[in-house]
């Protein structure tokens, strides 16, 4: 009873973190879907929902396993968290500590760099002290890595080269999203320039690269293949209905991101501390995911009740 329990719950962590992380992937289809015809649009949201849970959320979370398990086959590194082979279970042990440490490095790099540099409502009076400061990020992280690595080095070697992968897909994963950011802008700017399909490509390839995130964050929930494409494909579906049905009404709730981005430094602090042999019980990520944005949530609402109080007043 127990498990099935903490299988709903690690689904329900799972969808709500990839629904939430995925905020801003939303706005960026919305905008650019409403330049598309109808036909188009509709494509998009059936198809690509499918190219989004099953090849992205699909594919590379097994990658990434099977990556770090390469004395496993396909199919038991697929199955490996169910797996009663002896040799599978030692395997996914052994490679779990470079996978973590990776996963974690990126999360915690993803969140200074949006505490530091990313525009953001300020939901904590120390953000805006900290942003002041927004070139200490490059420090900051840097000083962290060099911690990370001196004591990772001590212990295993490849757990010290993940945290520099971690490090290096940080990096690149930033480098495709400010890009894409630019050829939002210009796409919006001159909206018969490229064609439909074009328009279809380039969205696919936006949610490729934002997914990234949402999927190395499911490595601190568990390390189940199959629970996390559940998980995570259900967050895909409601980020889809968003985008079609409310994403004006999720852009008041304007404190999500930071609900966000505090998750997914928590969860990256859960993966270190894995990797290290520090043991923090399972239950404790989806938990963990539920109360932060729950807060974030609530200081949202609580500002749009606030607003809609002053402006009743003035009339």
């Amino acid at each position: 009873m127990l498990e099935i329990l903490f299988v709903i719950l690690t689904i329900l962590g799972l969808m709500l973190f990839e629904t939430i992380s995925s905020i801003d992937n939303a706005v960026i289809n919305a905008d650019v879907l409403s330049t598309m015809s109808e036909r188009a649009r509709k494509w998009f949201l059936v198809w690509g929902l499918l190219f989004a849970v099953f090849l992205v959320r699909g594919v590379l979370p097994w990658l990434i396993v099977w990556v770090a398990n390469p004395s496993l086959s396909p199919i038991e590194a697929l199955t490996a968290t169910f797996s009663s082979d002896q040799l599978v279970i030692e395997s996914i042990e052994q490679s779990k500590p470079i996978l973590l440490i990776g996963g974690g490095i990126f999360l915690v790099f993803l969140f200074f760099h949006w505490l530091f540099i990313e525009p953001k409502n300020f939901g904590i009076f120390v953000e805006r002290q900290i942003q002041n400061f927004s070139l200490w990020f490059f420090a900051v992280v840097s000083i962290l890595l060099t911690i990370i690595v001196w004591f990772a080095i001590h212990i295993n070697s490849l757990m010290a080269f993940g945290a520099v992968v971690g490090s290096t897909a940080f990096f690149i994963t930033h480098g495709f999203k400010e890009n894409a950011q630019v050829q939002e802008r210009k796409l919006l700017e001159n909206k018969k320039h490229l064609t439909d399909f074009s328009k279809i490509l380039y969205l696919e390839v936006i949610d490729a690269t934002f997914s990234i995130d949402g999927v190395i964050g499911a490595f601190a929930f568990t390390l189940s293949i199959p629970l996390i494409i559940l998980g995570n494909g259900l967050g895909a579906f409601v980020v889809r209905e968003l985008t079609i049905h409310n994403i004006e009404r999720v852009k008041k709730y304007k404190y999500l991101k930071n609900g966000a981005m505090y998750s997914i430094f928590f969860l990256g602090s859960i993966m270190l501390l894995h990797s290290f042999g520090i043991k923090v019980p399972e239950y404790i990520s989806p938990i963990v995911t539920f109360a932060v944005i729950g807060y974030f949530f609530w200081k949202s609402k609580k500002e749009i009740n606030q607003t809609i109080k002053s402006g009743k007043k003035k009339k």
